[in-house]
């Protein structure tokens, strides 16, 4: 701190405030609306101003030792309170906005007495440079790659990581920033400045590394439904023959039918005709495979694993009542009905019981798609509400909330009465979400 009056203060801290509240916030996902959110941070920017500017004023001493701390505890408190994303990744951006915030105090501070002999103007001046340098960067290229990766930090980000980090740079804080070592001296400036790369470096690590992490575990997840949805294709390739070796046996069969026909006619015998036309309709009807419901991709995933199913000798009941041309894309009926389908026959065939069954209900009511799917199951262990397999990966699970998240939906999985249960609820779209080509069945 190179002193100055009340003014000098004032904009100095103005500066730093600015900094730290315009960086969280362009990172940030706010809980209000962004033009109440933008009006709160204004405020609480303008009495934050107006506060640290009288301590400065009336107890300088104190001020100089301990402002830049806690700076971090109050602005932090008010970010996260207006933050709608999870603690620790307010945490995570919170350190960030300190971090900047301490490499421009330096560089502002450092440059002023090491070529200007702690010319206050330059000190302020290097500061703007930096504030202008940092959003302007932030704005236009690290803010759209944060933001794209923010739900992997989040999927990959834990309290644990979060709390680590944080703990992290209020070391290199407290070091950088510790009363009795901010004299002006070579090793002073030398130890500051190491600390501070030392502690980007790492934040620069972690951040990459949750981001690499989560396209992993997404691209995983991508595989897995290239599979999901190549084993479906298959099975209905397997349904075609079927349909064509029917088609042949019906062929075969209407030659002595027809014979025997004529047979009846040639001979007047009408009545046994009509006894028998009415046999053989009995017969064709029971042989038609009824459709589970209308609309085409639901009724094809659906049938492909009610054979499945019925295979492994597996019950399935399913009342489903979907109407054709949902603003559902194919891709993600496969993901959430596939891995649903998939893992309560799975559960079915682990539980060892010899009466398994699966019942499913799907029904469209105004904008929302409800999904319940019940199996017979072994007891199931939970971690965070989710269902951890005994085979590891549990990526199905993962497919699913991540189709399910595109159209603002919920997911609940639970054990009830032996049952394993599964419910989802879809917001219908008013078009298909953007993201990836639809792919047709």
């Amino acid at each position: 701190m190179l002193g100055g009056s009340f003014w000098i203060a004032l904009f100095r801290n103005s500066i730093s405030v600015v900094l730290m509240l315009s960086f969280f916030l362009m990172l940030d996902r706010p809980r209000l609306p962004l033009k109440k959110a933008v009006w709160c941070y204004g405020a609480f920017g303008v009495a934050l101003i107006g506060a640290y500017s009288l301590w400065y004023a009336l107890w300088t001493v104190s001020f100089v030792k301990f402002a830049a701390l806690s700076s971090l505890l109050v602005i932090g408190l008010f970010c996260t309170l207006m933050s709608s994303d999870a603690i620790y990744l307010s945490l995570y951006k919170m350190a960030l906005a300190f971090y900047l915030f301490s490499v421009g105090t330096f560089v502002g501070v450092d440059v002023a007495r090491w070529w200007f002999d702690g010319n206050l103007w330059v000190d302020i001046g290097v500061r703007l440079v930096c504030l202008v340098v940092i959003l302007i960067f932030t704005w236009t290229k690290f803010r759209r790659q944060f933001l794209n990766g923010v739900d992997f930090l989040i999927e990959e980000m834990d309290m644990f990581s979060a709390v680590t980090l944080f703990v992290s740079v209020m070391t290199g804080a407290v070091m950088a920033y510790w009363p009795n070592l901010q004299g002006f001296s070579i090793f002073n400036m030398v130890r500051a400045f190491m600390i501070l790369f030392l502690v980007g470096v790492l934040q620069y690590a972690i951040l990459h590394l949750y981001i690499h992490l989560g396209y992993e575990h997404y691209y995983q997840a991508e595989k897995e439904l290239l599979e999901i949805n190549e084993q479906l294709l298959h099975r209905q390739m397997e349904l075609m023959r079927e349909s064509e070796m029917e088609v042949a046996r019906i062929r075969h069969d209407a030659r002595h039918h027809t014979l025997l026909i004529k047979e009846y006619v040639q001979k007047g015998e009408f009545e046994e005709l009509m006894a028998y036309l009415d046999q053989y309709g009995e017969d064709v009807e029971s042989r038609r495979v009824q459709d589970v419901c209308k609309n085409r991709a639901v009724n094809s995933i659906l049938t492909v694993y009610a054979k499945k199913a019925e295979s492994q000798n597996i019950e399935t009941v399913m009342d489903v009542r979907l109407s054709e041309g949902l603003a559902i894309r194919d891709v993600d009926w496969i993901a959430i009905l596939a891995n649903m389908f998939e893992n309560a026959i799975h559960g079915c065939v682990a539980s060892g019981e010899k009466k398994r069954h699966i019942q499913i209900f799907i029904a469209q009511k105004g904008n929302k798609v409800i999904i319940q799917c019940s199996n017979t199951s072994k007891p199931v262990v939970f971690d965070k509400g989710l269902p951890q397999s005994e085979r590891g990966g549990g990526l199905g699970v993962f497919s699913i909330i991540k189709a399910v998240s595109l159209y603002n939906g919920e997911t609940d999985f639970s054990m009830e009465e032996g049952q394993f249960v599964t419910r989802i609820l879809l917001n219908i779209p008013a078009r298909v979400p953007a993201g990836t080509v639809d792919r047709k069945l």
